[in-house]
Order: C-alpha cells, then structure tokens, then sequence
C-alpha cells in the first residue's frame, strides 16, 4: 500500500494558503442543535470508553479543584468553578473532534488515534487558545470571589446551611446572584464568540489562532438566537454534570464535545482544500556497522 509524505518545498505553502482563506459560515436553526446533538450522542455510544478516558482528567480536576476550595473554606467558589468549566471545556475536547472527525471518515476510531491530534500542525494553535481560555478562567474565578467579597466581606461562611441561608434570604444574597451572573454571563459569552467552533476549524483546516477566533465570532454574530441557545445548553449539561460531584461530566463533556465538531460542520462550510496528515518521512534503516559514524551525518555529505 503506497504512503504519501509532503516532503517537496512547494506543498506546504500550498496547504498553508488554502488554510489561510476565511471559510463562508452559514445560517443554522435550533433543529440544527437538535441534530448536532444527537450524532454528538451517536459518536460517544460508538466510543464511550474512549471518550471517558479522554475525559477522566476533567472529573477530577474538578475534585482536586473542589477539595481545594474546600480546604481554604471557600464554597462561595464551587459554583464559579463549575460554571467556569464552560470556558475550559472546548480545549478539554479536542481528542473527542479528532475522534467525531475520523468516525465522519468512516474509520473506526481508537484512543490512540484521538492522541494525534497532539501531533496535528495545527496543535501549536490549540494550545495557544487553549491557555488564553485558562486565562479567561483563573481572571473570572478572582472576579467572581471579589464580588462575592463585596458583599459579604472576607468571614467565611460557617457551614453549607448558613451559606445557602446567606444568598437566598438576604438582600445581599439576591443581589449576589444577579451581579454573578451579570458578570458570568459576559465570562461565558466571550468564551462562546472566540472558541464556539474555533478548536474543530484549527483541527479541520490547520487554521490559525486569528482565523479560528475570527470565523467562530462570524458564526455568532450571524446566528445570535441559535448560539445563544447553544450556550445555554451548554452551560446547563455542565451545571447538571457538576452537581454529583463533578462525575457527571465524564458523560457531559464528551456528548459536547462530539456535538461541538458537528456544529461546526452545520455552521461552516466545507473545506474546498482538505488537510492531508502531514506523517514523517520513512527512517533509513542502518546496520549496527554504522555505529559511530552514523552519529555524524554530515560527514558522509
């Protein structure tokens, strides 16, 4: 079976132009959430072992980042925790796309083919995203524990019952969860405009930083309604998958992140110029007679 390597000086600057052009975004209704859904469950039903193991760092991050909370005596910070999982979530996805990309494929996906995409060109993109996103979710954590200063000052609420009694029967309280939610809702609205479909294009289309962030705000601005709807989603499954102890999410995050690469196949038009996968050149097989000149190259140039 013939294997292609891009080895020629012209190729790459071919793809890296054809990745450059700005895809045409398209119109999208909620019937289209309903379906992006439904083969996000699809996907995840084919490989839920794979998905859960891809996704088994979250659960317990969120653990570890609760028994932190815990520990200091903050519970004021476990609801902004697990509402700022939705600005961490798109990065924490990015196996489970390759994984809905090569099943689109007609492959049948294994979890080490969702590991390549730690080598996609494109990964260097991702992870830049990936830390402005983990950014975005240390500065909403310190503003949501200022606020809640702000109201209640800096003594610690004694137990969860006299926490609970503090936000919903004081005026403090009420005023607490509207300004938090005010401001979370700006958190998460900026975190939807910049990644909502960002992380799959830079996978699909080797695309850059710029590229993505931009296409995935066209794709908002365009559907408001619709991606409003789907932040809602989001941040519900999230909310509802936080609640027995961050377990949840085990099942959540893949189903969304499934989801989120099918929505971006409802949102954008295909790629008219497809990504090869760029693999290494074959290694030169060398006799153990070559051992030490083989270790200088250059000197047989």
């Amino acid at each position: 079976m013939a294997t292609s390597y891009i080895n020629n000086a012209t190729t790459p600057r071919r793809l890296d132009a054809s990745a450059s052009r700005m895809p045409a975004v398209r119109r999208i209704g909620l019937s289209d959430l309903h379906n992006a859904l439904r083969l996000g469950w699809e996907d995840f039903k084919a490989v839920p072992s794979h998905a859960i193991m891809l996704c088994a760092i979250y659960p317990v991050l969120g653990l570890v980042l609760a028994r932190l909370v815990l520990g200091y005596s903050v519970l004021p910070l476990l609801f902004p925790l697990a509402a700022g999982f939705a600005l961490l979530g798109p990065f924490a996805a990015i196996g489970l796309y390759e994984l809905s990309r090569r099943r689109e494929m007609g492959e049948e996906p294994s979890a080490w083919q969702a590991t390549s995409v730690l080598r996609s060109p494109s990964f260097g993109s991702m992870l830049g995203l990936g830390t402005m996103l983990l950014a975005l979710f240390v500065v909403w954590v310190a503003v949501a524990q200022g606020i809640y200063i702000a109201h209640f000052g800096y003594e610690p609420a004694a137990d969860v019952p006299n926490f609970v009694n503090r936000i919903f029967t004081t005026p403090q309280g009420w005023s607490l969860i509207l300004v938090g939610c005010g401001v979370g809702f700006l958190f998460a609205l900026g975190a939807l405009c910049i990644s909502a479909v960002s992380f799959p294009m830079m996978l699909d289309r080797h695309a850059s930083i710029a590229d993505a962030m931009l296409t995935s705000m066209r794709v908002v601005t365009k559907n408001p309604v619709t991606m409003a709807a789907w932040g809602l989603i989001v941040a519900g499954l999230l909310v509802v998958g936080s609640i027995p102890f961050f377990l949840g999410l085990a099942v959540v995050v893949p189903l969304l992140g499934h989801a989120t690469w099918h929505l971006y196949r409802e949102a954008v038009e295909p790629n008219p110029y497809p990504q090869s996968e760029v693999l290494p050149p074959p290694r030169e097989h060398r006799s153990a007679a070559d051992f030490p000149a083989a270790l200088f190259p250059w000197q047989h140039k």
